[in-house]
């Protein structure tokens, strides 16, 4: 089953973006559910929020942006001027349908690879008895 992602950025402005989801975080919620929404995840970011929306079909993620408390939601952001992105896609990657994860430590991680140490050499002497 595939998922149609969509991201909704709120920065922190006039007051926080933690107070903006806290006046509408549950209503967007209800809303989402009750109009095909499949999955949701908040993302916290130094600067803000990213709320990350996944729908089945690709027509309800547009009939639940044109509810009208989804509008009142928007409008009602931070800063709305500079601080609300929407877009499609999980935050930041517009292509990525899950989040990425932190590869592998190589080998031993931060040890160096152990080096002989070089022969020694005396001047005028031979090494060879």
């Amino acid at each position: 089953m595939a998922r149609h992602w969509w991201s909704i950025e709120v920065r922190d402005g006039e007051f926080s973006a933690e107070r903006w989801r806290d006046a509408h975080g549950e209503a967007l919620f209800e809303m989402a559910a009750t109009h095909g929404s499949r999955d949701w995840n908040w993302v916290e970011r130094p600067w803000g929020l990213v709320l990350e929306i996944a729908f089945k079909q690709p027509d309800d993620w547009q009939r639940f942006r044109d509810l009208p408390g989804v509008r009142a939601a928007l409008d009602a952001v931070p800063d709305p001027v500079n601080g609300l992105y929407v877009y499609p896609g999980r935050g930041g990657s517009a292509g990525a349908g899950k989040p990425r994860r932190p590869l592998p430590t190589l080998g031993a991680g931060a040890a160096p690879i152990p080096e002989e140490p070089s022969p020694i050499i005396v001047a005028g002497r031979s090494a060879v008895a």
